[in-house]
């Protein structure tokens, strides 16, 4: 063999291999290329998805948040008619005080406390009624005036049992029926 042959031979196999290097090196630079767009579409995925999720979390938020403002407005209003409504009812019992049904009803409301404390019931009610509660209880009668819409209140000689028949407390009493029928 010959030195020249030798040399071109030694040339070609060089050129060869320097071939198969950059083959590689493209191969390589493709693949890594390659993967790194799939990452990249892979992480932009995620991140729409995760905006997307976090977005209809906040909708959702935001939804409920105004469904719960709306309830609480419509029972403060609810509870602003009924408000209203229950201070008319007592503007009716105040107008029921004027009428001439009243002073049977306080007969029956002192003859009720009686029955319960016997004859010795101490009454009061409001000023307006002192008179008649006078007549009814007689030196039972307390001329403390209450501050009570109407009726009266008893208390037993030793001041150790009450009984309050006002229209206040009655009304107090059964505030969640009178809400039901307003309702």
């Amino acid at each position: 063999m010959t030195l020249d042959r030798l040399l071109a031979e030694i040339q070609t196999r060089a050129e060869r291999e320097q071939a198969e290097v950059r083959q590689q090196l493209e191969t390589e630079k493709a693949r890594l290329l390659r993967e790194r767009d799939e990452r990249a579409a892979a992480i932009r995925t995620e991140g729409r998805t995760q905006a997307e999720a976090e977005a209809r979390r906040e909708r959702a938020q935001r939804v409920a948040g105004a469904r719960m403002r709306a309830r609480k407005l419509v029972y403060e209003a609810e509870e602003r008619a009924m408000s209203a409504s229950l201070d008319s009812v007592r503007a009716l019992l105040r107008d029921f005080t004027q009428g001439d049904e009243y002073p049977e009803v306080l007969r029956r409301m002192s003859a009720v406390a009686s029955d319960e404390f016997g004859k010795d019931v101490r009454l009061s009610g409001r000023a307006e009624d002192a008179a008649l509660l006078k007549s009814l209880a007689g030196r039972g009668f307390d001329p403390t005036p209450q501050p009570i819409l109407g009726g009266l209140i008893a208390e037993t000689p030793d001041g150790k049992r009450r009984l309050s028949l006002s229209f206040d407390e009655l009304l107090r009493l059964r505030e969640d029926r009178v809400r039901a029928l307003l309702a």
